[in-house]
């Protein structure tokens, strides 16, 4: 004979046991003495908790306006005892020290702001091929040449110096220029290899 688990006792000493499996456990109930007295336990703890849940009503208004009054008194029993140096809000703002920190984190701020708007200079030679091809950015684009001759993709002349042209070259021989054109507001890239 197969019992009914602990949990399932106590759903049934609470009345919350249903459907099958209730008319299972009533079934089983009636002819085990074992079951019905763990059953029986748990409905004594049921009725005891639910005496202890009776509790007398609490002034919960009245506690919160004590401990109010606790901390203000608090609160005043501390300024009696403050040592009597002005509050920090009570000082002048830039004195001394804070004066001489916060003129030099201005001044750092504006040499790092000219440093970062300062257009970078365009890279030089980037890569050179055995058979003496060099790929290089100019002051006009970007080319590709040997001895005297180029192939050069040059940028806009009208580009202003908020429409930086941007350079990358890379470890294995080629350049790319990229920019806004100012005619057709288009991003422009123009690529050169060397292999």
């Amino acid at each position: 004979m197969k019992h009914p688990s602990e949990a399932t006792l106590a759903l049934q000493a609470g009345g919350d046991l249903r459907g099958l499996a209730r008319w299972r456990t009533q079934r089983h109930l009636r002819g085990c003495e074992q079951c019905r007295e763990e059953m029986a336990r748990f409905a004594k703890a049921l009725r005891a908790a639910a005496d202890l849940a009776e509790t007398p009503e609490i002034p919960w208004g009245r506690l919160a306006a004590e401990m109010k009054a606790n901390i203000r008194l608090g609160l005043a029993a501390g300024e009696c005892v403050r040592p009597g140096e002005p509050a920090w809000r009570e000082t002048r703002l830039f004195t001394g020290a804070r004066a001489a920190v916060a003129l030099a984190s201005v001044a750092a701020l504006l040499v790092t702001g000219l440093v970062l708007e300062r257009p970078a200079p365009a890279p030089g030679p980037v890569a050179t091929a055995d058979d003496g091809l060099v790929v290089q950015a100019t002051a006009k684009g970007i080319q590709i040449g040997k001895g005297g001759q180029a192939l050069r993709l040059n940028n806009p002349d009208g580009l202003k110096p908020e429409d930086r042209v941007l350079y990358a070259p890379d470890a294995e021989g080629s350049m790319r220029a990229r920019y806004v054109d100012p005619d057709s507001g288009y991003v422009t890239i123009n690529s050169v290899y060397v292999e």
